[in-house]
């Protein structure tokens, strides 16, 4: 079973985002962050990823484990992040 709950951790700063398993509107799993409507969820291709299910629109991802390589959860450890042209790093941390 996938666990509940997980932290994404910003080396920058220090701050913090909540994600919380959760199925959407059309009934697919995820993770929803606490605070607003932004989700991490698997794709096909791509493993999971912050972005897009329906489109190849990635706004984070795990920086050291190939899609492959994911299991049935997000992968602990290093993920990256692109907003505009800024990037931040992550450590995802389960809760």
């Amino acid at each position: 079973m996938p666990p509940a709950a997980f932290e994404l951790r910003r080396a920058l700063d220090g701050l913090v985002y909540r994600f919380d398993l959760a199925t959407d509107d059309k009934g697919r799993p995820g993770y929803r962050r606490a605070d607003r409507d932004l989700w991490i969820r698997r794709h096909p291709r791509l493993g999971w990823i912050a972005g897009s299910p329906e489109a190849d629109e990635v706004f984070g991802r795990p920086w050291d484990v190939p899609p492959e390589d994911q299991g049935e959860a997000p992968p602990e450890g290093i993920w990256v992040s692109r907003k505009g042209h800024k990037s931040y790093v992550y450590a995802l941390v389960w809760l």
